[in-house]
């Protein structure tokens, strides 16, 4: 038995998200490849090969695969696929986009999101934005598999995998990269964040946002935010956590105004410690929180960036 795992990379590195699906792939049993397929892609070769737990790297190489387009990348990974009973991806933008294609073209059901791996054919995944458990068993010749990376701990860099070269299929040339935009910040991404200070609605206004990057940037943290702060234009929709969202799990999340809806709660809960600041003492969150503030938010997070600037941060 063998899982084959899709790279998340940048042609350049390997993603945090690859770290962490490939600890859930080493669960299911068998020899773990990685696939990276890019274009100029070798920097990125190198350091899957490193990753802990991997038998074999498969390097492709394609113009097409510059960008993980849907269509390029699904004809790739099924043409490789005859020689695994697993193929696994982390559930990112990029996961979510081309691996339902590759199901498809298998004519195999995907199993998305999973939190937990109990056996080789068996998982669990969260529905109902976190309120339900499900437990998913497979009988399909092959299991189709995104991994919710924030259930994960991330594998390390002590391997020395062998690397192997592999032909793209013929793109089938259905979409073209046009342009992206992308946000430009000195801060740590979000879903790999160790540290993480997120605001809601009771910011009052995205100016205000600029309280809490000051603490993040003493903490070297990310900043995130609630679906309300972003529906209201504080901030951009990046910042998102939640259902909606991003799903994160840092060591330290620090919820600032936010209420705790459900849905934001889907996107956090897995983090390590939670702290809470909020005036409503019986907002949700304080449900979930390790450490809970009730104070007024304006009063509170200028205080908490002085007292970490007493600490030499």
């Amino acid at each position: 038995m063998a899982v084959l795992l899709i790279a998340e990379h940048d042609n350049h590195s390997v993603k945090d998200a690859t770290h962490k699906a490939l600890t859930a792939a080493a669960q299911m049993g068998g020899d773990v490849h990685v696939l990276v397929a890019g274009n100029n892609a070798g920097a990125a070769v190198k350091h899957a090969a490193k990753l802990a737990g991997v038998k074999k790297v498969l390097h492709v190489e394609s113009k097409a695969l510059e960008r993980p387009l849907a269509e390029p990348m699904a004809a790739t990974i099924v043409a490789l696929s005859t020689a695994y009973d697993h193929i696994v991806a982390p559930a990112t933008t990029n996961g979510k986009n081309f691996m339902p294609r590759v199901a498809a073209l298998l004519d195999m059901m995907q199993i998305s999101d999973i939190s937990e791996v109990k056996t080789a054919d068996t998982f669990v995944r969260l529905i109902y934005a976190g309120n339900a458990v499900q437990t998913v068993q497979s009988l399909d010749a092959k299991k189709i598999i995104t991994v919710r990376t924030a259930s994960f701990t991330a594998a390390g860099e002590t391997g020395s995998a062998a690397v192997e070269s592999a032909n793209a299929a013929a793109d089938p040339a259905l979409s073209s990269y046009v342009s992206e935009n992308l946000t430009q910040s000195d801060r740590p991404e979000l879903t790999s964040a160790k540290i993480i200070v997120s605001g809601g609605r009771g910011m009052q206004s995205g100016e205000n946002f600029k309280m809490l990057e000051a603490v993040a940037k003493k903490l070297n943290a990310a900043v995130g935010a609630s679906r309300a702060a972003v529906d209201a234009g504080y901030v951009p929709n990046d910042y998102q956590v939640g259902q909606t969202g991003k799903v994160v799990a840092p060591n330290l999340y620090i919820a600032v105004g936010i209420s705790g809806a459900i849905q934001h709660l889907a996107g956090m809960k897995d983090s390590k410690i939670i702290v809470a600041i909020n005036k409503d003492d019986e907002a949700p969150i304080f449900q979930v929180a390790d450490y809970g503030l009730v104070a007024d938010l304006f009063t509170a997070v200028p205080e908490l960036e002085s007292e970490l600037g007493k600490l030499g941060k």
